[in-house]
């Protein structure tokens, strides 16, 4: 009877054994390679649809460390990266933090609030919109025509462009920052990158007059320590983007989004069997 009592402990541990072992394994996974997500909104209709559940590799641009716990208490925290296999490209669908969840004037991360969206400009690029069409360097990207739905139109007036005299309609040219890249301060810089300098530098950022002070001291040019892009919802009449609340900084950026591994409607509960496993494009 022991040794009966005994082989089952030791099944049993080695059984836990096995378990805790293969949850070391899967928390890894999701933190270095690979993650999921529900998609909530059409905001990337035809791409993704609500009730899609999509892959995110990590991999493409590098896994991020950082302290979870102090991050889900909004406290500040270092990011690192790990390297990754190639850089984000235009028109990757990337899952980032949004970067403006408390007030639209300050970036701060919300571990709890994702968006996904397209990647229309990339670090060093000079996005337009033109009569409603993305311009990219000087050239048009396609003949999609950006519009607002009616529930965006109400949002209009705290747009963060709003200062710089733009719209949905017509925006820029403005220069997307690189990380090294210098720019002139004038009061122009300080309406378009404030708050991305003011999110790195954690100081204030003041003009008097024709000067520039940032913190207590007087500055004439300003070098970014991050990358910044530019993201588009491919539904462009009810998707809330950078062309609403600005750029998004490199530490934000999960991974990119490759594939749909389950949908689900979320109206009656129903497999969208097409769906799964199709390719992100």
């Amino acid at each position: 009877m022991v040794r009966t009592w005994e082989k089952m402990a030791d099944r049993l541990l080695t059984l836990a054994f096995g378990v805790c072992v293969l949850a070391v394994v899967w928390l890894l996974l999701q933190v270095t390679c690979i993650t999921s997500f529900r998609v909530p909104s059409h905001s990337m209709y035809p791409t993704l649809v609500s009730g899609d559940y999509i892959l995110v590799n990590k991999w493409i641009m590098g896994a991020r460390i950082f302290d979870i716990w102090e991050a889900v208490e909004d406290k500040e925290v270092k990011i690192h990266r790990l390297p990754g296999i190639r850089k984000v490209k235009r028109d990757d669908v990337l899952v980032f933090h949004y970067p403006y969840p408390v007030r639209k004037d300050s970036l701060s991360m919300d571990m709890l609030l994702y968006y996904v969206k397209r990647c229309i400009a990339l670090p060093g690029d000079t996005v337009e919109i033109r009569k409603g069409s993305y311009w990219i360097n000087g050239t048009r990207k396609d003949k999609r025509f950006v519009r607002m739905s009616v529930e965006l139109q109400a949002k209009n007036e705290r747009q963060w462009n709003v200062a710089l005299g733009w719209t949905v309609q017509q925006l820029g040219p403005l220069p997307v920052p690189a990380k090294g890249q210098t720019v002139m301060m004038d009061t122009m810089a300080v309406k378009m990158y404030g708050r991305l300098i003011e999110w790195e530098q954690k100081k204030p950022l003041v003009v008097h007059g024709n000067c520039i002070a940032l913190g207590d001291s007087l500055i004439t040019h300003y070098r970014f320590k991050e990358n910044y892009y530019f993201m588009g919802g491919d539904n462009l009449e009810s998707s809330n983007d950078s062309r609403y609340w600005g750029l998004v900084p490199e530490p934000y950026m999960v991974g990119v989004a490759t594939r749909i591994w389950k949908s689900v409607s979320p109206h009656d509960g129903e497999v969208r069997w097409n769906r799964i496993m199709k390719k992100i494009e």
